[in-house]
């Protein structure tokens, strides 16, 4: 963590494009950011100076470390698998740029949830990349359980609620809940008044009570359009009350998959600044197509698509990376700056971390360094550098 110097990039933060850019990061932290060859002054044979163009070629790109809120593993490994799993997922992806991410657990047991929100916990005192948990389930709608297992899912009551947030001992971040299930509201309002980020969705409601659930205190929603009723033009739902509500945050998964390119450039238009692109990624992201298991039930990955085996073939997660995310949204339509936004100011402003997703003084420093093409060739977290997924030392 001494003082480095990345050069002569175009730096993409907070949606502002700047070119011939520089940024000095000091103690793990942004310390300035400036243009031209004001970057030399101070420097000395200890500081490390990073020439972006050498390393990623004319027109590199410079911009905040990705902050993912909703992913289920990736490398062949499920976060579900402990800590060791969880540090082999993360690995995967920080070198496609993730710097920072929630750990998400899909449905279980409230035993084996408590267990698995408290090896996050324990996680995340050691290994700062790790930003706490993300409880998909168990509190969800069975007619929209998508890769869930429906026999374990339940209402959101006190109880329950009350031993999850202990065993995550101040680590669960975010839980999403279908607002139709007894009990949804008070576990809302209680959720936001334990500083945690309630999140809509895998639910039927319609537009009115999701509204409802969002004016509650629900601060996301989960994979949106995936799991819910769609945007008719009579009966909007989920996405429509989550576009209207401007404290609320819209996860995408831009996989090509799992929404067409056109519903990603309008859902960029209807909540400019609110999208946070997650990956949603399982296991098979990083690695071969195969047989997985999620949650319990069998995957199959064929060609890079995930789907439940068996009669349903819903859709099971992706495996997506967010670096290929950033690349669809861009050939999608959506301006560079918008889609780097959503991959880092969003996703931390949607939890609270206004120290993460900018490269601003004061800020962790947390970069990506891509190419004119939008290949990830150098990642720092907290200054620390590593090779990117298409890269190599800087």
């Amino acid at each position: 963590m001494g003082v480095s110097i990345i050069h002569s990039a175009r730096l993409v933060s907070g949606t502002v494009s700047t070119r011939d850019a520089w940024v000095r990061f000091d103690g793990g932290r942004v310390a300035a950011v400036g243009t031209g060859d004001a970057w030399r002054a101070g420097t000395d044979a200890t500081t490390d100076v990073v020439d972006a163009t050498a390393v990623a070629g004319a027109g590199a790109i410079l911009t905040p470390g990705f902050v993912d809120l909703h992913g289920h593993g990736g490398a062949g490994v499920a976060y579900d698998d402990g800590a060791d799993a969880i540090r082999t997922a993360r690995a995967l992806h920080r070198r496609h740029g993730t710097t920072r991410a929630l750990i998400s657990l899909v449905t279980a047991s409230i035993d084996d949830l408590a267990a698995r929100a408290g090896t996050i916990a324990d996680v995340a005192a050691t290994d700062p990349d790790v930003l706490g948990s993300h409880l998909e389930g168990p509190f969800l709608d069975p007619a929209h359980k998508g890769a869930h297992d429906a026999r374990l899912l339940i209402d959101p009551s006190p109880d329950a609620l009350a031993r999850l947030l202990e065993a995550g001992r101040g680590t669960v971040r975010q839980v999403t809940i279908a607002p139709e299930r007894p009990g949804a509201m008070a576990a809302i309002a209680a959720l936001r008044d334990a500083g945690v980020v309630p999140a809509v969705g895998h639910t039927s409601a319609d537009v009115d009570l999701a509204r409802a659930a969002f004016e509650a205190g629900a601060g996301i929603l989960t994979h949106a359009f995936n799991a819910m009723p769609g945007l008719h033009h009579r009966a909007p739902g989920p996405v429509a009350a989550a576009a209207a509500s401007p404290g609320v945050t819209l996860e995408l998964i831009a996989d090509g998959v799992h929404l067409h390119p056109d519903v990603v450039r309008l859902a960029f238009a209807a909540a400019p600044g609110r999208i946070a692109l997650v990956t949603d990624a399982m296991a098979a992201a990083g690695a071969p197509d195969g047989r997985y298991v999620l949650g319990g039930l069998e995957v199959d990955v064929e060609g890079g698509v995930a789907r439940l085996a068996g009669g349903t073939r819903a859709i099971a997660g992706s495996t997506l990376t967010q670096d290929a995310a950033l690349r669809r949204c861009v050939e999608a339509g959506v301006p560079l700056g918008e889609a780097v936004h959503a991959l880092t100011s969003a996703p931390a402003q949607a939890i609270g971390r206004t120290d993460l997703g900018a490269l601003a003084p004061g800020a962790y420093a947390d970069a990506v360094l891509l190419t004119a093409d939008l290949a990830v060739r150098h990642v720092w977290t907290a200054g620390v550098g590593t090779p990117g997924a298409d890269g190599h030392a800087a």
